[in-house]
């Protein structure tokens, strides 16, 4: 494995995961912090929207539902897929695109609010460094940042193969046979220089143990 898109391989193994009626059945609801934090991004004059990682197209949806000009990226074209049908069926303008996180094709500060939601640390260290540069290539100054990590609190840390250093894959496990990034609270605000937090809260997602870095933040105009 010598660069990022030999890590960067979620996309794939979600590519035929979508294809499970079953499946999608868990990721159709917007997370509690995406829905709580939408008055707030109304206060701050929120427009564009990019979702990257956007999957099957919840929180795109959520954000076009409230009024958001969004565009959502994923690489798995099944993924996308379904979640162009969802927009079709809820009578909204959703634009979905190809994209990858570590090369996104927009311009320079060109988006209000940069959503994530566990994804970016699909990858090492160095993916997440360039999945964040690319955020803050194309937020605009001001604009804010909504994304997720994997904390070192969570039930998999250390387990399987360690191939970089915080970085594991889970060689038993078909569904999680790829790279994933762990980090503690010192470790996220170092890579999220340049940026201003308005929440961070670790929490624990579907199941017990699952613990996730979830924060807001907001771009300085230097950064």
């Amino acid at each position: 494995m010598n660069n990022q898109n030999d890590l960067a391989t979620a996309h794939k193994a979600w590519d035929n995961r979508w294809t499970d009626e079953t499946i999608r059945q868990d990721w159709l609801t917007a997370e509690p912090l995406v829905v709580d934090s939408a008055p707030f991004l109304r206060d701050r004059g929120v427009e564009s929207v990019i979702d990257i990682g956007c999957g099957i197209g919840r929180h795109a949806l959520f954000l076009a539902e409230q009024g958001f000009e969004v565009t959502g990226f994923d690489l798995s074209e099944s993924g996308l897929e379904i979640a162009r049908e969802a927009a079709r069926n809820a009578g909204v303008s959703i634009t979905y695109r190809t994209g990858d996180f570590t090369d996104l094709p927009l311009d320079d500060a060109s988006v209000d609010l940069a959503l994530a939601w566990n994804v970016i640390y699909h990858g090492d260290e160095d993916v997440v460094r360039c999945a964040i540069s690319e955020v803050r290539r194309v937020l605009r100054p001001g604009g804010l940042f909504l994304c997720t990590m994997i904390s070192k609190r969570h039930h998999q840390y250390g387990d399987g193969t360690e191939i970089r250093p915080n970085t594991f894959i889970l060689d038993d496990d078909d569904e999680k046979a790829h790279a994933h990034f762990y980090c503690n609270d010192r470790e996220l605000l170092a890579l999220l220089e340049g940026f201003q937090l308005f929440h961070l809260q670790d929490r624990q997602q579907r199941e017990p143990g699952t613990w996730h870095w979830e924060f807001l933040a907001e771009i300085s105009g230097t950064a």
